[in-house]
């Protein structure tokens, strides 16, 4: 597996990643028409301060990870394609992503259903805050884990 910088031909894969019913139960995540996906990525996700890559298993990409800044934190996430879950990708590129991003203290939402994420980031050394509300205004619940110091 490496983890590589994002390029043009990404993109397309990772629209259709997003488009997958099952991800985006999981995810608790809307996904977006074609242009209003490329637009996001190129004006926001591609941001010089944001920390962004994509993920190859041979020569397949098979998603993508990084890292920005939100509400004074700095956030991780990542997305994989369906069809590569439950073959422990994701745990290794948020390990090796890890060593990328050096942020500390460094954050994770995810939705309380999605346990598998929920692993990935345990695996790797995030813990639950205990003294965030799981609810957001969307009525979707949350949890905030961090990884590194506490705030």
């Amino acid at each position: 597996m490496i983890l590589r910088d994002v390029t043009d031909e990404d993109l397309p894969i990772f629209f259709e990643h997003q488009r997958d019913p099952e991800a985006l139960r999981m995810a608790t995540f809307p996904s977006r028409e074609r242009e209003a996906f490329m637009t996001h990525w190129r004006t926001r996700v591609l941001r010089p301060e944001n920390v962004t890559r994509t993920v190859v298993m041979g020569r397949v990409v098979v998603g993508y990870i990084g890292s920005w800044e939100q509400d004074a934190r700095r956030l991780v996430g990542y997305w994989m394609g369906r069809e590569h879950w439950g073959k422990g990708i994701a745990t290794r590129a948020l390990s090796e992503f890890l060593v990328l991003e050096p942020t500390r203290p460094l954050h994770a939402w995810v939705a309380l259903h999605n346990l598998a994420s929920i692993r990935v980031l345990e695996k790797c050394g995030f813990h639950t805050m205990l003294n965030e509300n799981p609810h957001h205004p969307d009525g979707v619940a949350e949890v905030l884990m961090r990884l590194g110091s506490t705030e």
